[in-house]
């Protein structure tokens, strides 16, 4: 059985009686804990866990609406239902406004009740799964790595994420250019919205237009219906446009009419769409030689190269290949539910000598190759043979 743990905070022991006794009946998963205090609830609430709070507003000495914002229910993210003899508007707005999932008056409606404390609890399982699955995001999406040029590149992530400012990444393919991107959006203060990645190279030009503004019905020939674009997508959160240099010059001025004006028009339209977006960019080729050869908008460079990070190939940080090797090895190991294998010395040593010209992507790939095909220890000639 999934309990669920569920905390009354009320003055009145009957009324805690009641409750207690209405949660119970009507589910036998329900572990429910009381406090006859705001005071006492705060003490509960430091040391345990719950998925759901019930709280009285008029209680002597701190109040509900106190205990709403000691709490940080905004923070924190646990649903609390306020319970009041002395319901008003103003007392709900305000309670609404701290932070609570509800506001219900006394004597509670026994059906009113019940069905905001499910509704609650199947919020609470959502944002703890939520939660859950971005720290397993975050776990898999690590810069691994304690050469020099990396902790460069973790310090310029660390100073500019708090800010707006657009970023330019530059590195050879399979460096982990998206990493970077990844990390500067989980560290901003638009990591609670949406990331939306656009690969360029993989959109042909004439649809690339229509990927990021979008598109009215009838448009062109194949738009049946209307179509969000990634920048409205993005709306406030960051928009990762990777394999920059591959979009159309056409697509290259409209991007830079948005980043001035900050609003956008869908194809085929003509409404004016305010976007707020971030704008991160990568690219694996020399931005000065395809500005030179016409490829690319200088202008539009200049709007993007706010802040410049460039991902150095394995070959110049050759220091950190063990410590991706492990990484791999561990993670691979992970996926396919099987203890983590041994790694020889000489294996080791024999993969941290080779070139790796398809740099991160390329340990990953073949790390796999050997967790798949070798034995419970991976051998030199294990690496010769599969390698």
């Amino acid at each position: 059985m999934n309990t669920k743990s569920i905390l009354i905070i009320e003055d009145e022991k009957s009324i805690r009686n009641v409750l207690r006794n209405i949660l119970t009946d009507e589910d036998p998963s329900y572990h429910v804990e009381e406090a006859e205090s705001a005071k006492v609830g705060l003490q509960i609430v430091a040391q345990k866990d719950f998925d759901l709070i019930l709280c009285d507003i008029k209680m002597p000495g701190l109040d509900g609406l106190d205990f709403l914002k000691k709490f940080g229910v905004k923070t924190l993210e646990v649903p609390v239902i306020m319970i009041s003899g002395h319901g008003d508007i103003n007392t709900a707005v305000e309670c609404m406004k701290l932070g609570a999932y509800d506001f219900i008056s006394k004597p509670p409606d026994l059906h009113q009740l019940l069905l905001s404390v499910k509704r609650a609890l199947d919020r609470s399982k959502l944002k703890k799964e939520n939660v859950l699955l971005k720290r397993k995001i975050a776990s898999d999406r690590i810069m691994i790595g304690d050469t020099q040029p990396i902790r460069n590149i973790k310090d310029i992530v660390d100073k500019v994420s708090r800010t707006d400012a657009r970023v330019l990444i530059t590195g050879p393919s399979g460096s982990g250019k998206e990493l970077v991107a990844y990390w500067v959006h989980q560290k901003s203060l638009r990591a609670d919205r949406p990331m939306v990645d656009v690969n360029c190279a993989a959109i042909p030009s004439e649809l690339i237009e229509s990927e990021l503004f979008g598109h009215e019905k009838g448009s062109f020939t194949s738009a049946g219906t209307q179509h969000k674009g990634k920048f409205e997508m993005a709306h406030g959160g960051t928009l990762f446009l990777d394999e920059i240099c591959d979009m159309s010059l056409g697509a290259q001025a409209k991007v830079l009419r948005v980043l001035e004006e900050k609003k956008m028009t869908r194809v085929g339209g003509t409404k004016t769409i305010p976007v707020d977006v971030r704008v991160i960019v990568a690219t694996n080729k020399v931005l000065s030689e395809e500005i030179a050869a016409g490829r690319f908008r200088e202008d539009l460079y200049h709007r993007l190269a706010v802040i410049l990070i460039s991902v150095p190939p394995l070959k110049d940080r050759k220091e950190d290949i063990p410590l991706l090797i492990d990484h791999f090895l561990e993670r691979v190991c992970q996926e396919q539910k099987i203890a983590k294998k041994k790694i020889a010395l000489g294996a080791l040593e024999k993969l941290s000598q080779m070139e790796w010209t398809g740099n991160i992507r390329e340990i990953r790939n073949i790390m796999e190759r050997l967790v798949i095909l070798a034995g419970d220890k991976i051998s030199e000639k294990d690496v010769t043979q599969y390698v």
